[in-house]
């Protein structure tokens, strides 16, 4: 069978985002996202290059000249079809948390990153995908502690941008612009409803019968592993080591760190 092959999370993952890219012109990819970055990648691949991608931290895949400057302004003028966003927490509203959580801010008991320019590009960009490996009850909450970037309201803010869903270790949730809620759209193979419920702290909308996420083609399988692999080396080595251990990578690259 051509879906037999077997297949690891990550590449699983990626191939998700690679089909939730169909239709993009121009996506671009935060630091220490090679989940993401590869996603794109693969994308760019599969449309037969028409797909431009900025992977930040690449030189082979950067084509900003002025970092994220020139990033928000692509975002502002329209220019920028998706990107992608995560936090420390996330809730039901799609609200996110870069800051930190426990305690009242701004003397939290845990402190993240910060934002930088989330709220911004969450407003603009008109498909942000939400992802998240770790989907657990600390991550996917009822209600962030501090909301770094705002989900959307319907208060009448103009908002060309937003979140179309969120990506997890355990599955796919659609965002529900009208209702405000996320919805359970599949399931990941060897991961259950129950599982996903047991694991998420806010409520969501839910069908009947969820499907299984589809897993990667061979063919998709086969392009990860040699062209994305050898793309992705030159950002993300230490990553591409661990899940494609044995792409052909030039010795320059997984040399790098």
């Amino acid at each position: 069978m051509q879906d037999s092959v077997p297949f690891s999370r990550q590449e699983l993952l990626i191939s998700v985002i690679a089909r939730l890219l169909t239709g993009c012109r121009i996506v671009a990819t935060g630091a220490s996202s090679p989940i993401p970055g590869a996603g794109a990648l693969l994308a760019r691949a599969q449309s037969g290059g028409r797909l431009r991608v900025n992977v930040l931290g690449s030189v082979r895949n950067d084509f900003l000249c002025d970092g994220g400057v020139e990033l928000f302004d692509l975002a502002a003028q329209g220019r920028l079809d998706a990107f992608f966003l995560g936090g420390g927490q996330i809730d039901g509203a799609a609200n996110i948390n870069l800051v930190g959580a426990g305690g009242t801010y701004p003397q939290t008991d845990v402190r993240w990153p910060g934002s930088f320019g989330s709220a911004y590009l969450y407003y603009l960009v008109p498909r942000v995908i939400l992802f998240r490996e770790e989907h657990t009850r600390r991550v996917m909450v009822p209600k962030v502690d501090f909301i770094s970037a705002a989900g959307p309201r319907n208060d009448g803010t103009y908002r060309p941008g937003g979140p179309i869903g969120l990506l997890t270790n355990l599955c796919w949730f659609s965002f529900d612009r009208s209702r405000l809620r996320f919805r359970l759209e599949s399931v990941h193979p060897g991961h259950t409803v129950e599982e996903v419920r047991d694991h998420t702290g806010f409520d969501f909308d839910c069908p009947e019968t969820v499907p299984m996420t589809l897993p990667p083609d061979t063919d998709t399988l086969a392009l990860l592993r040699t062209r994305i692999a050898r793309e992705l080396a030159e950002t993300y080595p230490r990553f591409v080591a661990q899940v494609f251990p044995e792409a052909q990578v030039p010795e320059t690259l997984s040399a790098a760190d």
